[in-house]
């Protein structure tokens, strides 16, 4: 059953959730060709929304260009705000309200995205996988390849992203190139050049183990290509592209790169059966860095964090890396987590919400994505294929309670002295309403919705008097 409210709120009113906050960043470190690099790079993300469309909705393209269209003949604000929330969104739907259109005529969001059949169900996909030859059935359930219907039967058929998205690709590649040409770090180079190959040939693997190994002296840093998995919505399988153009923060990275050391601590300290714990992790380096333009799959809200990449070869080769997006995570802290934290908590328990406990627990979440097995024991299924449309959300749930135990061990240990316990907790129960307010239709939401329910059934969290407030010890039993 819905859990929204009856009356419909209009497009004006969508808008009026989201707060427009400007991002700074210093380029003051980067050469003159670094700054060219970026505007190819911006040129990139650019085309790779258009990708992003193609692969959301098979209407989406052509729904925004009509709005558009539309916007720019009538000036009218009513035509102006549908694009802009349409462009916020990514799309006709509000996740923040469980998928719910917000343009006249749209249906339900399908959840095959448009890189499946719309009428393809998961028994006719599972039944022609068995068909295929190992090579072929992999790709099935890979990241890199659109599944389609043949020929006047309607068969499922296999096409690669380089060939469905080829308008869009070959000059995102060409762009790619060029901007390795003027990039002044060595190993930026390489990925650039990799990556841009990879976009043509849909082989991707050797451009995500050059990412990893992107030097910690360039002063540039990307995310380019498919990467999340959260809108295939069908087996949480099929990537979809984005690009994020950064500028290294050097000084932030240096301090936070010692708590990659513990994180074999935390896995080793795991309340689960030994038979579960990762006992070679590689620990993700941590890059921090201040965002300068965004492209594809980053619809709002703004994405704080990621570990990546998240193909489990690319990982067995080289590990994961954890970026933090600094610019990002002041922006959020500031403009939304402390005036929803001065509603929904007691007044005196506003002392214990700091920023350096908020930045600090995305660093743990992210890091901890490394943690726990992923890979079914006895076998070479990866956790992501078994447990398919819920992985995303129990991923980020995982990640997030595995953060906070990770908070209290490394506390204990003293490794962190200059945040306490409370003010950990205490931050993280604030910023539990900034996350779900994403919508049960988010993978962070859901995953946010099903922790704040355990911890309140708990006594970890607690409700009185139209507040909520943490019990301390209760709350240290819980996670």
């Amino acid at each position: 059953m819905s859990t929204l409210s009856s009356k419909t709120p209009t497009v004006r009113e969508r808008l009026a959730n989201y707060k427009t906050t400007e991002l700074r960043a210093d380029l003051s470190h980067l050469t003159e060709g670094d700054k060219r690099a970026l505007v190819k790079l911006a040129d990139v993300s650019d085309l790779l929304n258009s990708v992003y469309y193609q692969q959301i909705w098979s209407g989406a393209s052509q729904m925004r260009a009509d709005l558009q269209e539309k916007a720019a003949k009538n000036q009218s604000a009513e035509a102006k705000d549908e694009l802009h929330l349409f462009e916020l969104l990514k799309g006709p739907w509000d996740r923040s309200r469980e998928n719910e259109p917000f343009i006249k005529g749209v249906g339900e969001k399908p959840k095959t995205a448009n890189v499946y059949p719309e009428d393809m169900s998961a028994e006719e996909f599972d039944k022609w996988v068995m068909t295929l030859l190992p090579e072929e059935a992999k790709r099935a359930k890979g990241f890199y390849d659109v599944v389609v219907r043949s020929g006047q039967e309607g068969a499922l058929e296999l096409k690669k992203y380089s060939e469905v998205y080829s308008e869009y690709l070959e000059p995102a590649s060409r762009l790619m190139k060029e901007a390795a040409e003027l990039a002044s770090d060595e190993s930026f180079k390489r990925f650039l050049r990799m990556r841009g190959e990879a976009f043509v040939s849909n082989r991707y693997l050797d451009s995500e183990v050059a990412w990893l190994r992107i030097s910690h002296e360039s002063g540039l840093e990307a995310a380019i290509g498919p990467y999340e998995t959260y809108e295939d919505e069908m087996f949480s399988a099929k990537a979809f592209f984005e690009s994020l153009v950064h500028v290294r923060d050097f000084e932030a990275s240096g301090v936070l790169q010692k708590f990659t050391d513990s994180l074999q601590l935390v896995e080793n300290n795991l309340p689960i059966p030994d038979k579960y714990r990762n006992k070679e992790l590689v620990p993700p380096p941590i890059v921090v860095v201040n965002q300068v333009y965004s492209g594809g799959d980053t619809a709002a809200p703004l994405v704080a964090a990621f570990n990546l990449p998240n193909d489990e070869e690319a990982i067995d080769l080289a590990g994961s890396k954890l970026t933090m997006i600094k610019n990002v995570q002041h922006a959020k802290f500031d403009s939304v987590l402390v005036p929803i934290a001065r509603v929904v908590l007691k007044p005196g328990d506003m002392e214990y919400v700091r920023f350096d406990a908020f930045f600090g627990h995305v660093l743990y979440h992210e890091v901890c994505h490394s943690a726990g097995p992923h890979k079914v024991v006895g076998t070479n299924d990866t956790v992501r294929s078994r447990l398919q449309d819920l992985h995303s959300a129990f991923e980020e749930a995982k990640a997030d309670i595995t953060g906070l135990f990770a908070a209290k061990l490394l506390i204990d240990r003293g490794t962190i002295d200059d945040i306490t316990l409370r003010e950990f907790y205490t931050t993280y129960l604030a910023s539990a309403f900034r996350s779900i307010r994403f919508g049960l239709a988010e993978a962070h939401g859901l995953g946010q919705a099903m922790q704040l329910s355990y911890l309140l059934e708990k006594g970890g969290f607690v409700y009185e008097e139209g507040r909520f407030s943490v019990d301390m010890e209760r709350m240290e039993k819980a996670v």
